[in-house]
């Protein structure tokens, strides 16, 4: 077994713990408190678990290479792999959106238009933007790790025999 094979599943971890933190922060700031200590359990984590995730989707890339291209779980593994890339798009968006907050462009407009919002989860219409990509970043992390799961403890994929 080789050195790839052993880093996928050492990386998947901390992505998913850190990007589900951040959807859940994200969410209790808006329906439940808006705590300052919420939002910096959003945005970090968020970073911190997308920059992991892409360490995870390439490791899995590299790791999946040696499988045979006809293998009864080919399915699977795509999903799996497709399912990844999805998180890394989701959770992308949420930090683009984040990070054009944040401009001094995007700050003057506000300005112009009276909104007065420090942070991007303070902008009533973004309420609803948030909160569909946190839960689809959720229930893909879900599904993916289940995949990852199955590909695993049900097809024996990349496990020492």
């Amino acid at each position: 077994m080789s050195l790839l094979q052993h880093l996928h599943p050492a990386t998947v971890h901390f992505p998913i713990a850190l990007l589900s933190l951040a959807s859940v922060a994200g969410l209790l700031y808006l329906y439940w408190r808006p705590h300052p200590v919420l939002l910096v359990l959003t945005w970090w984590p968020m970073r911190l678990g997308w920059l992991g995730g892409v360490v995870a989707v390439m490791t899995g890339l590299l790791a999946q290479r040696g499988l045979p291209p006809d293998a009864p779980y080919r399915s699977v593994l795509n999903w799996h792999i497709s399912g990844g890339l999805a998180v890394l798009v989701v959770y992308g968006l949420l930090l683009y959106q984040h990070w054009f907050f944040d401009t001094p462009k995007a700050k003057k407009a506000r300005q112009r238009a009276g909104i007065q919002a420090s942070t991007l989860l303070d902008v009533r219409r973004q309420r609803i933007g948030f909160t569909v990509l946190a839960l689809l970043g959720l229930l893909l992390l879900f599904i993916t790790g289940r995949n990852g799961g199955q590909l695993v403890y049900e097809w024996g994929v990349n496990v020492l025999r």
